[in-house]
């Protein structure tokens, strides 16, 4: 049974989506603001959170910056319906994706289901040798899916889930161009609609990590209007 935990200052949310997740059988835990929970998950974390961005005390980004810190869990943001900006910077800072207030509870449970199989594909051993499971190396850049492992020139880099499979999809074929299309079926389902945005964000923000092994990594390619492609260096 997986551990989720929802974050939010709004108890009727707090209660209702509660109550959904527990029907469709996750364990749930509640928290009203963002400080509550960072307390919580320093005795035990979850296997997923679910924040609000506006909380008293810490809000979502300072949560999820603390987050990062310590550990690549799925991340989901819930945002209202006009903070686009948010949205930005929550994905660039490493959240997996994010679902607009007012939001369908099916909506949310269809993205919380899809994250944790996405995870448990990058993690668990108890699955057959394929290209996506076998150790990785292209150049500088070695991906372990089975142990959720990236180093870059020896040092180790960590990814959310979504970012360790958008890159291994990128360096599974170094010098052929991935679309926007391509990418968003590789790390979403196929029920689940995210724009280009979404798809640039966490590019910049794999970028972003990389460069902190490496300050010259340019080895993932914008090709504008087209998509992305790696040049093994």
């Amino acid at each position: 049974m997986s551990k989720i935990a929802l974050v939010d200052d709004d108890r009727n949310i707090l209660t209702s989506v509660s109550m959904t997740l527990e029907a469709e059988g996750f364990e749930v835990e509640t928290y009203n603001d963002g400080q509550a929970a960072l307390d919580a998950f320093n005795k035990r974390m979850p296997d997923m959170a679910v924040l609000d961005i506006k909380m008293p005390r810490m809000d979502g980004m300072d949560l999820l910056q603390r987050l990062r810190q310590k550990t690549a869990m799925p991340v989901i943001f819930l945002t209202s319906k006009d903070d686009e900006i948010d949205e930005v910077l929550g994905l660039r800072m490493g959240a997996d994706d994010y679902v607009k207030k007012p939001f369908s509870q099916r909506l949310l449970v269809e993205r919380i289901r899809a994250l944790l199989r996405r995870q448990e594909a990058v993690v668990t051993e108890e699955v057959g040798d394929t290209e996506e499971t076998k150790v990785m190396e292209r150049g500088d850049l070695r991906m372990d899916p089975l142990r959720h492992a990236v180093s870059w020139k020896g040092k180790d880099v960590s990814l959310t889930v979504t970012e360790f499979l958008l890159l291994q999809a990128l360096a599974q074929r170094p010098g052929f161009v991935k679309s926007r299309d391509q990418l968003m079926d590789v790390a979403y389902d196929d029920q689940v609609y995210v724009d280009d945005r979404t798809i640039d964000s966490h590019i910049k923000r794999l970028r972003k990590k990389m460069r902190t092994a490496d300050d010259e990594f340019s080895a993932i390619e914008t090709l504008y209007g087209i998509g992305y492609r790696y040049n093994e260096e």
